[in-house]
This record gives C-alpha cells, sequence and structure tokens, in this order.
C-alpha cells in the first residue's frame, strides 16, 4: 500500500499561483506513474496532469495546458504540480494519485488505472 500526502492547496486571485506537493511513502518501490485529479462537487474527477517514473514522458488535461507544470523527484518520493495563471474555474479539490506497475514509460489519464490517492487538497481561486 501506497499512502500519499498533498499539500500546498489555498486561496489565491486569478492570475496568481500555487504549487502542490504530493509526498509518498509505503510500498514506494512498485509505483510508476503518479499523477494529478481535481474534482468539484456534482461533477466527476477530471484528470489534470501526469508523469512517468522515469520523468521522461508527461500529459496534461487541455484545460491546464500551458499553464500548470507537473514534475517528480524520484529521490523524495514526491510529485510536485506548478499551477501559474491560474482561474476562478480551477477551483476544485486536488488530489494526487499513484499507479502500481506498467511502464516506467508511461502514464495515464484514466482515474480507474490509478491505485492509491491522497485525501485532496482544496485550491480556491477568487476573481
Amino acid at each position: 500500500q501506497v499512502q500519499l500526502v498533498e499539500s500546498g492547496g489555498g486561496l489565491v486571485q486569478a492570475g496568481g499561483s500555487l504549487r502542490l506537493s504530493c509526498a509518498a511513502s509505503g510500498r514506494t518501490f512498485s509505483t510508476t506513474a503518479m499523477g494529478w485529479f481535481r474534482q468539484t462537487p456534482g461533477k466527476e474527477r477530471e484528470f489534470v496532469a501526469a508523469i512517468s517514473l522515469s520523468t521522461t514522458n508527461t500529459g496534461y488535461g487541455d484545460s491546464v495546458k500551458g499553464r500548470f507544470t507537473i514534475s517528480r523527484d524520484k529521490a523524495k518520493y514526491t510529485v510536485y504540480l506548478q499551477m501559474n495563471s491560474l482561474k476562478p474555474e480551477d477551483t476544485a479539490v486536488y488530489y494526487c494519485a499513484a499507479r502500481n506497475g506498467g511502464s516506467a514509460y508511461s502514464y495515464s489519464q484514466l482515474s480507474r488505472e490509478y491505485n492509491s490517492w491522497g485525501q485532496g487538497t482544496q485550491v480556491t481561486i477568487s476573481s
């Protein structure tokens, strides 16, 4: 079992920046891809970004491309999400996710392919 703990959420004005962190612990040796998803009340969980274990491959949801950057510190078992040019529509609970097994060079945009989830961190963008 992998435990994930997110941090870095908060309240910022539109146009501002936030950096989310997700620290993994436990059976991290089997973790390959890691990703970020977000969810607002009444909506399905939305893919935000993901990164492969190799860190050579990354993917982003259409709504965040060019504004968000995902990165990974393998030595610290930590993944980051740098969020710039934030918009009110970015307001959501952001969840970190980890996938066990699979290729070290791939990631997924599908939430069902991730095995472990963090508790979520609230991000609120004011207009």
